[in-house]
């Protein structure tokens, strides 16, 4: 489950896209690289999130923890690019 990309269904913050970049038993822990940092992520319930199709493989995600300066950047990047996949298919 980690590195995969995860869609609030609950809270202010429904509909959000995010990372997840750390997994306990019940919860998860979202970032996002902007308003949701990597250093200190999002903690949402399982239940309270769709897991969707993309992310980062485990390899990225180690280079993510080792150099926690540049995780924000790559997570912002791999949401853009979903972003933009997301609506170039919708239109068609």
């Amino acid at each position: 489950m980690v590195g995969q990309l995860a869609v609030s269904k609950a809270g202010h913050d429904k509909g959000s896209i995010y990372l997840i970049v750390r997994e306990e038993e019940t919860c998860v822990y979202l970032a996002d690289g902007s308003l949701k940092r990597y250093a200190a992520p999002k903690k949402k319930n399982k239940r309270h999130i769709q897991e969707i199709h993309g992310g980062l493989s485990a390899k990225e995600m180690e280079s993510l923890a080792q150099n926690p300066a540049d995780a924000d950047t790559k997570i912002k990047r791999v949401l853009k690019i979903f972003e933009r996949n997301r609506f170039r298919y919708r239109e068609v």
